[in-house]
């Protein structure tokens, strides 16, 4: 992790220092959005010997760990220990943030809940990301994140119509819960320059799921609408879907009236314009299956590039829908910087996936590979002010 002499990944946050208890997914990610703009983060984990590993972040040299916890230095401590709790409540006594993602209970049983750590420092500003929330009758529950998926409603929209619930290719539960977690963190960080105090920040992968709901949920709230599957269709935007090419498919997204003329004659489809069926939105919704049938038999006569320059040179969205491959070898992906590469480390260069926010004068960057576990304890524990027997002994009884 960068100090005074490193480099750093940004300076944008670069005052606050951050706790991260955090495992799996969910809380790393928002830590990981923390300590990519540049906040001293310390991530605390059990002793060597007494680690279970983090279940689901797959082996610690393994892509999906080190994605999430870049930009990091690592601190082993015995929570279970009296000691150990000692040392993190020491730390407490001048971070600015701690995060973590222990069921409701365990925190509390561990003596470093919120209520405790405030009492050291009530600037602290607590983090606290679970499955269904702090309280309540499901907060005892284990949270997994196909389980908010489901109980959140995005599995009863995502598929073909009659295919059944169709979870989603990522974790999106978990990641928007962490995403949430840090705006919420960097919120109750703006207000304490106000205030003075910290505050107890909580989410929960229900309620994030729950949220990214928006226009779905919207409908039924306001309107009383209960969406279902529309597959690649959009619900409300026609004609919008996926339409097949001679070498593949493509998405092609032209809602309103302007778009669509658009559409049509990018296509060479003008013919479409006078039928009476497809003159309002409403028509084209009414209809939209023989709309689509009547676009795919031409986007079939010609490849995915074809139309695609075609129907942007119209001036109607369009894309082709790539592999991951392809992701990362489109040629605006490539100037985006999306894929940030790191040498050294114990997997050579590195290629991370980088943040998708530019800032000006504070850009964020991967500056360091993920710590092995406890790499920076003697270090940050010097901070602390112990001595290298002390340190020794502490390891010695595997309180770190």
């Amino acid at each position: 992790m960068p100090d005074g002499h490193a480099p750093q990944p940004s300076t944008a946050l670069s005052r606050f220092t951050v706790l991260d208890l955090t495992r799996v997914r969910s809380g790393p990610t928002c830590v990981r959005q923390l300590a990519d703009w540049g906040a001293k983060v310390i991530k605390i984990e059990m002793p060597p010997a007494l680690d279970e590993g983090d279940p689901m972040g797959g082996p610690r040299h393994g892509s999906d760990f080190q994605n999430l916890h870049r930009n990091k230095r690592g601190l082993t401590l015995n929570l279970k220990s009296p000691e150990g709790v000692a040392l993190l409540k020491k730390l407490v006594e001048t971070a600015d943030v701690v995060v973590e993602n222990f069921r409701p209970d365990v925190k509390k049983r561990l003596g470093i809940d919120y209520e405790a750590l405030s009492a050291i420092n009530p600037r602290i500003v607590y983090a606290s990301i679970s499955g269904f929330g702090q309280d309540g009758p499901y907060a005892g529950r284990p949270g997994f994140d196909q389980i908010a998926q489901g109980m959140g409603g995005l599995m009863s929209i995502t598929g073909l119509p009659g295919q059944g619930p169709v979870r989603v290719g990522i974790p999106i539960a978990d990641l928007c819960a962490g995403i949430f977690a840090s705006q919420g963190i960097m919120i109750a960080l703006l207000e304490r320059e106000v205030s003075g105090k910290g505050q107890w920040v909580q989410t929960s992968l229900l309620q994030a799921q729950a949220f990214m709901l928006d226009f779905q949920a919207s409908r039924w709230l306001m309107e009383g609408q209960v969406a279902k599957q529309a597959g690649n269709n959009h619900p409300t935007s026609i004609p919008t879907g996926v339409f097949q090419t001679s070498d593949g498919y493509m998405n092609i997204a032209a809602s309103g009236n302007k778009i669509w003329e658009r559409c049509a004659r990018g296509l060479g489809r003008e013919d479409l314009l006078a039928d009476e069926r497809y003159k309002t939105a409403k028509g084209r919704s009414d209809h939209r299956d023989e709309l689509n049938a009547e676009l795919e038999k031409t986007t079939r006569t010609n490849t995915t590039a074809h139309w695609v320059e075609a129907l942007n040179e119209a001036g109607v969205p369009c894309g082709p829908i790539y592999r991951i491959d392809e992701v990362f070898a489109d040629p605006q992906v490539k100037h985006l910087g999306i894929a940030q590469t790191l040498n050294g480390g114990n997997r050579g260069e590195v290629a991370y996936v980088g943040q998708p926010i530019t800032l000006s004068r504070t850009p964020a960057k991967i500056v360091s590979h993920p710590p092995e576990i406890g790499a920076h304890t003697d270090e940050i524990l010097a901070e602390l002010g112990l001595t290298k027997a002390q340190i020794d002994d502490l390891r010695a009884r595997q309180v770190v």
